[in-house]
This record gives structure tokens, C-alpha cells and sequence, in this order.
């Protein structure tokens, strides 16, 4: 049987049918309905947020909160994320300035911010990556000094606390992301979080075409509503993250006691005040200590059907589409940890005989 590298949460089936029964007597599938109603509610209360935005996908979530802040020129990001970080600055015609990450959690190095920032610069856009947080009291420093926007890409950071207070309660906004593949899913979804109220229409607006009233459009606005079925998803799964999370961070320390001190592998530390939600398991490969690459090991794990991922590899600004605008030799930490890096399989059901197995395959045994 193959494993992949992570495996979708779902509820049980009869749980979810119980759910969207009451969708066929009211026929209501989309445009804010109870469900989307009800698990905005869910959501503000978990992640003890003062307000949330519900979208079809974490994507457009970002690319909404980006054109709602009215951002020009430059923004200061990473290079080391998914696609959609980098494609939401671009789409939004703005300039993606690459700040180099740090070597041991993969977030922005905030000592290179400041070198980074012009006249042109507007904003911040940072990741907490595979759970780690980013420093938010410097880049908050640093926003405040220079009169920027900081938007978090926290597409990875659902349920994560620092010091007790979740994740969604930091800069301007933070994006989640709540696709099939996250700790969190809704099928597919997204949402932003915020504490000025005033964003609230202006995001209602951006996602539902600028349609304020049955006679009004105000604002040349786009498509991002949640329909009634992926909410109801995410109101079954939010029953069982904690759960879920009990059982990844399960799977991590089993990864942790065959692996942790292997020469020439590197693993994700744990950060002071933050607790995780146990979201990924990155290595990084050193082959000049363990004598095989990455590849190689990702190699011998697909053969044995288990498909690990070369999470993040190549970084944005080395992607075809931007083939000629950007050097990813400014951020030599990030294409270091990008040619060397394998996230395992990592799914609360994953059973600790396969653990072991994968972890026979890295350790070459």
C-alpha cells in the first residue's frame, strides 16, 4: 500500500452526511449561508481571534488581503514557501523582494529586513513555516519603525499558540489555509484573521464581486465565497483537531526517537512558548556526512511506494515563471535548506510500524 505524504482528516461519514442534511430543506449552497455562519463562529473561538473571513481557498485569501491594504511597489517576503505566496504579490502587481530565512526554524531572518527596505517597500509578507513561527516582535518593530503593513502567511499555523495567544492575533492579517493536505481541512478553504473591523466589508466586498445590496455594487470585486458543503467539513473536523493534533504530535516523537542525533540529518526543533501543531516532519540531508543525498533517499523511499516531498524545492525565485527577475544566490541559506530538505510522511493514522519502516530507508538499514 502506498503512504503518501500526508493523508486528508475526514470525519465520520454518517457525522458528515448528518451535517449538510439540513442543505437539501434549505437549498441555500453558497453566498454565506448558516454553515458558513456557524463555522465562522467555530473558528473565531478556537483560534481566539477577535474577527475571521471565510474564502474558497487560502489563496485567494491572500491575494484579497493584499489588494484590501491597497499595497504598492515592493513587499519583502521569502522565498522559501508554497507557490501561492509569491504568485499572490506578483498577481497583485507588486514586486517580491527575497529576504533570506534563518537556518534553524526556515522563517525570515529578520537581521537582513531592514537592508531590504526602499522608498518603494509597503509591506511584510512573512511565513511560518511547517509550524515555526516567525519572529514576530522584531518584524513588528521593524513594521512599526518603517510605516509598513505585515501580512503572516500562516497557511501552515493553524492551532499554533505563542505564549497563549494563537496565531492569528498577529500584524495587519494572518491567511490559513484549510486544503485537503492541512492539519485543518474544510476540502478546500481558506480564511483571514484580523482585529480592525473595518476589514470586514472590505473583504465581503473583494470576495463577492463589490455586491453590497440586490441594487449596489460598490467595489470590482472577485469570487472567493466558502460554499455551505466545505463548511460543513470544516465544522465536523474542528470536533476532532485537537485530537488530531495529539495523534501527529505522536507521530512526530516516534520520528524523533529513531532519528534525533543521527549524524547528517538534521530535524525541526521545537521553539521556546510555541506550541505546534505537529504540522510537517522536514529533514534536512547533509550528504557529506550521511553519504547519500536527499534525492537518493527520496529515491529509495518511492521505491518502497512511499512518497515523501521535497517540501520546499526549487525555491520561488527560482521558479520558470520567473526565469531572468530574480537570483536565488541573495539567499543562500534558503537554496541550501531547499536542496537538502524531505518532508516524511506525517498523518494522524500513520501507524508506527510504518514510521519505522520509513525511517529504515533514510538510516539506510
Amino acid at each position: 500500500m502506498q503512504i503518501h505524504v500526508t493523508q486528508s482528516s475526514l470525519p465520520p461519514f454518517e457525522e458528515y452526511i448528518d451535517e449538510i442534511r439540513s442543505i437539501w430543506g434549505t437549498k441555500w449552497l453558497t453566498n454565506m449561508g448558516e454553515k458558513h455562519f456557524q463555522l465562522e463562529q467555530e473558528l473565531e473561538a478556537y483560534l481566539e481571534v477577535p474577527f475571521i473571513s471565510l474564502f474558497t481557498n487560502g489563496h485567494l485569501a491572500l491575494e484579497t488581503a493584499i489588494e484590501a491594504l491597497e499595497l504598492t511597489g515592493e513587499v519583502i517576503t521569502t522565498p522559501f514557501t508554497f507557490a501561492s505566496t509569491t504568485h499572490a504579490i506578483t498577481r497583485n502587481g507588486l514586486t517580491p523582494v527575497f529576504c533570506d530565512i534563518r537556518p534553524d526554524d526556515y522563517t525570515l531572518d529578520v537581521d537582513k529586513i531592514e537592508s531590504l527596505i526602499t522608498e518603494k517597500t509597503s509591506a511584510i509578507i512573512a511565513v511560518h513555516v511547517y509550524g515555526n513561527v516567525c519572529n514576530i516582535q522584531e518584524i513588528n518593530r521593524i513594521a512599526n519603525k518603517h510605516n509598513l503593513k505585515v501580512i503572516y502567511d500562516a497557511a501552515h499555523a493553524f492551532g499554533v499558540t505563542v505564549n497563549g495567544q494563537g496565531i492569528g492575533n498577529f500584524g495587519d492579517i494572518s491567511m490559513f489555509s484549510f486544503h485537503a493536505t492541512k492539519v485543518f481541512n474544510s476540502i478546500e478553504g481558506g480564511a483571514l484573521t484580523f482585529s480592525d473591523e473595518a476589514y470586514k466589508n472590505k473583504f465581503y466586498q473583494i470576495k463577492n464581486f463589490g455586491i453590497v445590496s440586490p441594487e449596489a455594487v460598490v467595489y470590482a470585486g472577485g469570487n472567493g465565497k466558502m460554499n455551505e458543503f466545505s463548511a460543513a467539513m470544516g465544522i465536523c473536523n474542528i470536533r476532532y483537531i485537537d485530537q488530531n493534533i495529539k495523534s501527529r504530535k505522536a507521530v512526530v516523537e516516534r520520528y524523533k526517537e529513531r532519528l534525533q542525533g543521527v549524524k547528517g540529518l538534521r530535524l525541526l526543533q521545537e521553539q521556546d512558548g510555541v506550541s505546534s501543531n505537529y504540522a510537517y516532519f522536514p529533514v534536512i540531508f547533509d550528504e557529506n556526512i550521511l553519504k547519500r543525498t536527499r534525492d537518493e533517499v527520496s529515491m529509495a523511499l518511492a521505491q518502497q511506494n512511499i512518497m515523501a516531498r521535497k517540501y520546499f524545492y526549487p525555491l520561488t525565485n527560482d521558479y520558470e515563471c520567473y526565469s531572468g527577475r530574480f537570483d536565488s544566490n541573495t539567499t543562500p541559506v534558503a537554496r541550501y535548506i531547499a536542496e537538502r530538505v524531505l518532508t516524511l510522511p506525517l498523518y494522524a493514522e500513520l501507524a508506527p510500524q510504518d514510521i519505522d519502516r520509513i525511517c529504515d530507508i533514510v538510516l539506510g538499514q
